[in-house]
């Protein structure tokens, strides 16, 4: 994916990263792509344990990242990007949030997801993906320490 990809998963921090991913992507004339990860469950081999509800699950994440990106997009009154994707995909965050960024043009995450670790600085999954990200990666703090 060209462009800005931004991760949401429902915490108000990746609410702040989704406001300033749209208001870098329309700075830049560049597509926005808001990417939700359902998290997948590790099998006993470490790849993917599949499940029948799956794909639905996939969809009600998918639903639940259009409707808080069109609640962003409509309180906003800068410019807005030329073009805003709304995807979701089941798997693992880290994973899917890394080979999505590879022909990106920044990644954006919230420096905290929806994760309980509230005494890291930085969730695990921002931190692993500015690790391994083939593109720049833009950590958005909390509101409080903006």
């Amino acid at each position: 994916m060209s462009g800005i990809i931004v991760g949401v998963d429902g915490s108000g921090h990746s609410q702040r990263a989704l406001e300033l991913a749209i208001k870098e992507a329309a700075i830049r004339h560049a597509p926005l792509t808001v990417l939700t990860v359902h998290e997948a469950i590790r099998g006993y081999y470490g790849g993917v344990a599949v499940y029948p509800d799956d794909a639905s699950r996939t969809e009600e994440a998918r639903v639940a990242a259009q409707a808080e990106t069109d609640k962003v997009l409509a309180e906003l009154e800068q410019p807005l990007p030329e073009s805003v994707t709304v995807m979701a995909v089941h798997g693992f965050t880290v994973e899917e949030l890394i080979n999505a960024g590879k022909d990106a043009d920044m990644l954006v995450l919230g420096s905290r997801g929806a994760g309980g670790f509230s005494r890291l600085i930085m969730g695990s999954v921002a931190g692993q993906v500015t690790q391994h990200a083939h593109c720049p990666v833009l950590i958005v703090p909390p509101e409080n320490r903006a």
